[in-house]
């Protein structure tokens, strides 16, 4: 007689986990979307909504580009799946501006040159903003330290930090 719990395991395939409805708030955009539980945040936001400023960079949480606030923390996209959000306000970079002007923190990046390529940009400065709203720019040491998880090749560094204390500094 096989055991009691091997009898409860759902069949493997691609076709055994069903999808189901989820509830998100992106952008201030209230959306239900029937996901298949397996897509991450980022998949969902760039393949399903068609928002593709959040980047896919090295898709396993190292480099921060994919960086989005969800209820106003930041998280790397990349790394968690879109069903465990369920009813969650989630805001990319898409929607900073308001009324055609930039977002104060997107200015300062402007005005700092806290960008070269700009494949980071995105990631950097939804993190900036969940560092300011945490406390964490008081000083440009600071803000290199909680903005430590987000890279960027080109080294802009010290435009990012001066952009973030800048925009601290306004907020």
């Amino acid at each position: 007689m096989p055991h009691a719990a091997a009898q409860t395991i759902p069949p493997t395939g691609v076709g055994a986990i069903a999808t189901g409805p989820v509830r998100l708030v992106v952008n201030g955009k209230p959306t239900e979307l029937e996901l298949d539980p397996r897509q991450s945040l980022l998949d969902v936001l760039r393949e399903t909504l068609d928002l593709t400023g959040t980047k896919k960079g090295c898709n396993q949480g190292a480099c921060g580009v994919c960086t989005v606030l969800v209820n106003g923390r930041r998280i790397v996209s990349c790394l968690t799946l879109a069903v465990m959000h369920d009813g969650a306000q989630i805001e990319t970079i898409e929607g900073l501006e308001k009324d055609g002007d930039l977002h104060p923190l997107q200015q300062a990046f402007v005005e700092h040159e806290g960008l070269q390529c700009g494949f980071c940009t995105s990631g950097q400065i939804m993190s900036g903003l969940g560092c300011i709203a945490e406390g964490h720019a008081g000083s440009p040491e600071e803000i290199q330290f909680w903005m430590s998880g987000n890279i960027c090749r080109c080294g802009a560094y010290p435009g990012i930090v001066a952009a973030v204390a800048d925009a601290a500094e306004r907020t």
